[in-house]
C-alpha cells in the first residue's frame, strides 16, 4: 500500500476532478491521503473532503506565502485542530524565493504553528524555499523537536537533511526527484534511511515524470515510490511498506 503524505484535494476538488482522481488512486493502491491545509479560510471545504471519505486525513494551517487579514493567533489554529481527523499543523514554514508575505511576518506565522502544535501535541508540516537556515534555527528556538513533523517536497541538500532528522523531522520527496536535473534531491534519497522519509504528491501542483507539466494527482505518488526505489537499489514494495510505516509513526 502506498500513501500521499501530502496533496490538496480542495484544489483538485474545486479543478472538479475529485473523484475521478479517488478512484485512481485507489486503483494505483493509494490507501490514505493526507490534505494539507494552506488557508485558513479554505479549512472547511478541505474538512468536509475528508468526513466524506474514511481514508482522508487533514492539517490545518497558513502557507508562508498566504496573507491573512487578521492577527493569527495560537488559539485560532487550535481550535481549527480540535477534530480527530486533523492529524497535523501546517502547512506552515518559510518561502523566501516568493515576496507576497514579508520575512518577519512569515516567521511570526511560523512560530504560532509552532506554539499550536506543541500545544496539542501534533507534528507539523513544513514547507521552506531559499529558507532552511531560518528553519532549522526556529525549529531548535522554540522546541519544535517535541512534535517533530516533516519538512514536505524537499529540495534542499543532505545537511540540512541530516539536522532536520536530528530534530525530529521526516525528509518528505514529491515528484520532483523524477525530474532529470534534480541530482541534489536525488542525492539525498539515497541516503536517507528508510526509517525518516515519507512520499508525497504535493497535488495538484509538480506532476512527477512522466507526467510532468500537467495536473498532478495523489495516484502519481507510485511514480515517486518507483524513483526512489531505483536510486536506493530496493523494491517498490519496500518503498511503500516503509514510507507507510513512517506515516503512521509520525500522524498517529
Amino acid at each position: 500500500m502506498l500513501i500521499d503524505s501530502h496533496c490538496h484535494l480542495d484544489y483538485i476538488e474545486e479543478a472538479g476532478n475529485l473523484e475521478e482522481a479517488l478512484i485512481a488512486a485507489k486503483e494505483a493502491n493509494v490507501g490514505y491521503l493526507l490534505s494539507a491545509g494552506v488557508n485558513l479560510f479554505r479549512f472547511p471545504k478541505n474538512l468536509a473532503i475528508a468526513q466524506k471519505h474514511s481514508n482522508i486525513y487533514v492539517t490545518v494551517g497558513l502557507h508562508p506565502s498566504e496573507g491573512i487579514d487578521h492577527e493569527l493567533t495560537v488559539s485560532e489554529i487550535v481550535t481549527l485542530a480540535d477534530n480527530p481527523l486533523v492529524v497535523g499543523i501546517g502547512e506552515t514554514g518559510l518561502d523566501y524565493f516568493y515576496k507576497d508575505v514579508d520575512q518577519q511576518t512569515q516567521i511570526k506565522h511560523l512560530r504560532t504553528h509552532i506554539s499550536a502544535a506543541k500545544e496539542i501535541n501534533k507534528p507539523l508540516i513544513i514547507h521552506t524555499r531559499d529558507s532552511s537556515d531560518d528553519i532549522i534555527r526556529i525549529i531548535k528556538e522554540e522546541r519544535a523537536d517535541r512534535v517533530g513533523g516533516v519538512l514536505h517536497c524537499f529540495t534542499e541538500n543532505w545537511e540540512v537533511a541530516q539536522q532536520a532528522m536530528e530534530l525530529n523531522f521526516y525528509i518528505s520527496f514529491s515528484g520532483i526527484i523524477t525530474f532529470p536535473k534534480a541530482l541534489q534531491v536525488k542525492e539525498v534519497a539515497q541516503k536517507v534511511p528508510l526509517s525518516h522519509f515519507l512520499i508525497e504528491t504535493d497535488a495538484p501542483y509538480l506532476a512527477p515524470v512522466p507526467y510532468r507539466g500537467k495536473a498532478n494527482q495523489p495516484a502519481y505518488v507510485k511514480y515517486v515510490a518507483e524513483c526512489i526505489a531505483e536510486l536506493k537499489q530496493t523494491s517498490v514494495e519496500t518503498i511503500a511498506q516503509k514510507s507507510t510505516e513512517n506515516f503512521f509513526r509520525l500522524f498517529f
